[in-house]
């Protein structure tokens, strides 16, 4: 027994977190290819690694995905200081290549001189699709602007389609349940972010981020855009340029009288603030949400305003109109902030009481134990405690949102 627990430590010293194996790094000059203040590690490797994002059967494992900034042509490697075989002749390594293979398109270099000879080709390297929007960002640290485009192309532009498989890799690193789309479907339309830069006195550019957008139809005649997926790379988040693409992306289908509002599938946590901030940035203009209107309450004029002019969906606007009607509440006139207070609780409520109307329905259905199990989960003195709960925390959303419009 002692034997066998000498020889589990032995074997574990060959698991390695894949989380920190995999090195990312998005590569502008040669000299970056050995710079470690330029990788980045995966949120997620679980897709390629299992839950646990552990792999086994090396010591030291590193596994290198590095991509040039613009074109996103990759060079991937493997380097390890001991292989499990090679100590343990029974045990076989799992298969670390072969995972990241499947997820990589073919056409990767092994080697450093061949990556360097793809970067040197950067310099040709340009943007896909036509330009909606350009912007700049002020890095305070190095006292300067930096300008950004976005794109929008479709699978008929050159080389898109090939770019698009390198760029889409990222997604299993960084949205936890992502899965690659059917880009033969004509109905996906794709916006990409990216940096313009200078290089040697040559215009170069480097890639950003993007977002996924599925065309729907809407009966008769109409669609309605849902944006699917959305990545800005870490090395550019918190620049705001997820902000700059929702709004673009936006402009763009707000052109369109074929549009019937735009939506989000399984927004994140992260995308719905995002979305709060963008879409109440846009309303704050309209006319149907100024101060004196937002006092009186939510109004069908601000459901068809935000709709008619800016695409925007009856439960969306009603959120806008929460945030924008906290700004406009006077915090230290009582009256005005129990108003608002118990508007968002009737709303807030609104589950609960379906789930009243439910159980109502299914009293004559359930078993004794059932019910009483039922009646105790609508308790109401649970119900208050869960319904403030959530109202704080409303509260808090709305609140970061209105310092964020402020900053703006």
């Amino acid at each position: 027994m002692a034997g066998l627990n000498s020889m589990e430590k032995k074997l574990a010293e060959y698991k390695c977190d894949t989380n920190e194996a995999i090195c990312l790094k998005l590569v502008r000059y040669p000299e970056d290819i050995d710079d470690e203040s330029t990788t980045f590690h995966p949120e997620y490797s679980h897709q390629l690694y299992g839950d646990d994002e552990v792999a086994f059967g090396y010591k030291g494992l590193q596994i290198q995905l590095y991509y040039t900034a613009g074109n996103l042509s990759t060079l991937f490697r493997m380097t390890y200081s001991a292989k499990v075989k090679d100590s343990f002749d029974f045990v076989e390594p799992d298969d670390v290549e072969g995972k990241i293979r499947e997820i990589i398109p073919p056409g990767f270099c092994c080697g450093t001189d061949d990556f360097v000879s793809l970067l040197e080709k950067e310099a040709n390297f340009r943007p896909f699709g036509s330009l909606l929007h350009t912007y700049t960002v002020h890095n305070v640290e190095e006292g300067d602007d930096f300008t950004f485009q976005i794109y929008k192309a479709d699978m008929s532009c050159a080389g898109f389609r090939e770019y698009h498989e390198r760029l889409q890799t990222f997604l299993m690193f960084f949205i936890e349940t992502a899965s690659f789309i059917d880009v033969d479907d004509d109905r996906w339309d794709y916006f990409i972010v990216f940096e313009k830069y200078n290089k040697d006195g040559e215009t170069l550019f480097a890639t950003v981020g993007y977002m996924t957008v599925y065309n729907y139809y809407v009966y008769p005649d109409k669609t309605r855009p849902r944006v699917s997926q959305m990545l800005i790379l870490p090395t550019y988040q918190g620049e705001g340029h997820g902000a700059q693409l929702l709004e673009a992306v936006h402009r763009f289908y707000c052109t369109s009288p074929k549009v019937q509002d735009i939506t989000a599938e399984d927004p994140s946590e992260n995308y719905v603030k995002l979305r709060d901030f963008v879409l109440a940035k846009f309303c704050q203009g309209l006319p149907a949400f100024s101060t004196d209107k937002l006092l009186q309450g939510f109004s069908e004029d601000m459901a068809t305003e935000a709709r008619e002019n800016l695409k925007i969906n009856k439960k969306h606007a009603r959120r806008v109109y929460e945030i924008l009607r906290l700004r406009a509440t006077d915090m230290s006139d009582d009256e005005q902030v129990r108003e608002y207070r118990l508007e968002v609780k009737r709303r807030l409520f609104g589950p609960y009481k379906k789930n009243q109307r439910e159980l109502t329905k299914m009293r004559k259905y359930l078993r004794p134990e059932e019910l009483a199990s039922h009646v105790s989960q609508m308790d109401t003195q649970v119900q208050h405690e869960e319904l403030e709960r959530s109202y704080q925390q409303v509260l808090g959303d709305y609140r970061r949102v209105i310092e964020r419009l402020a900053q703006a």
